[in-house]
């Protein structure tokens, strides 16, 4: 069993379900509305919980309604939240999330106390991260955070896995640096990068400025297309994905690398493996709607999609 560390955003999320998005200055009606749990950190640590991984979560909820909902609905998961802040000086972080009939999303975030997080927090939280063997952190809460705890993870023996979203327009050199894994989408990647990837050989070319800014393994998903991988100075392949209906996107990224996470060994031996696993995992999600109630569980993906 993997025990990991999820350093990130909880997010009270609020779905709109509409035909198509609004164009601007447009009024349209939606189908349904409703509200859950989210925040790509909650959901990466719930996709790892759900997959069989021990999970202990760091971060920020506001002293209100949402932030404790938000915390119970993780402890349901079996999540240690003995790492979560409670602010009274911030709302909860909260996310706005429009999905279309195609299944594609537009999603607008307040960060609230997600980008609170204080140095001081990481370090009375640093026992958990030092005995990880994966710290995941992501781009929804201060970069602050993702250093010291990223430092931490470094002189202890846990790997490190950035998720670079949202596609930041600048990503430190000092996180890159201390990122062991790199889980971007093809997007993300190419605002690192800053280069435009239409083929495999712009992969390959990426591979290598993302292994020479220090990160051993890069996971680029790439939707329907599957996964590409690379390990510096080892070898690079592709994963094929699960063949499905999406009625909503909204977290699959999330699952794919919590379920990564869980069950991906240190000497990478079975990435292949982990990475299939992984992308059925998100295949299930995105047959269903909302965020954390769409995450599947290990048991679900025994059947055969």
């Amino acid at each position: 069993m993997n025990k990991i560390t999820v350093v990130g955003s909880i997010n009270l999320d609020t779905t709109i379900r509409t035909e198509q998005f609004p164009k601007p200055g447009e009024t349209i009606h939606s189908k349904e509305i409703f509200t859950n749990g989210g925040g790509k950190g909650a959901n990466q640590a719930i996709a790892a919980a759900r997959s069989g991984a021990q999970v202990d979560f760091i971060g920020a909820v506001g002293n209100d309604d949402g932030g404790k909902m938000l915390v119970d609905l993780l402890k349901q998961d079996g999540i240690n939240t003995s790492g979560i802040d409670h602010l009274d000086s911030v709302r909860t972080g909260s996310a706005y999330v429009t999905v279309d009939d195609s299944g594609e999303n537009s999603i607008v975030i307040y960060g609230g106390a997600n980008q609170q997080i204080s140095t001081e927090h990481i370090l009375e939280n640093q026992k958990e991260i030092s005995s990880s063997d994966y710290v995941i952190a992501q781009l929804e809460t201060n970069l602050t955070s993702i250093e010291r705890s990223f430092e931490i993870a470094q002189k202890g023996a846990a790997f490190t896995i950035l998720n670079p979203a949202p596609a930041p327009e600048m990503l430190p050199e000092k996180i890159i640096q201390m990122t062991d894994i790199l889980v971007p989408n093809e997007i993300e990647l190419e605002t690192i990068v800053g280069v435009k990837i239409t083929s495999e050989d712009d992969l390959v070319k990426a591979a290598k400025t993302i292994h020479e800014l220090g990160v051993k393994v890069l996971v680029v998903t790439l939707g329907s297309k599957g996964s590409f991988y690379s390990i510096a100075e080892k070898k690079t392949g592709f994963v094929s994905a699960f063949e499905v209906n999406a009625v909503d996107t909204t977290a699959a990224g999330d699952t794919f690398i919590g379920a990564l996470a869980s069950k991906l060994t240190h000497d990478l031996e079975n990435i292949e493996e982990a990475i299939s696993y992984a992308s059925k995992a998100a295949s299930l999600t995105v047959q269903r709607y909302g965020a954390q109630p769409a995450i599947p569980y290990e048991t679900e993906l025994a059947v055969e999609i």
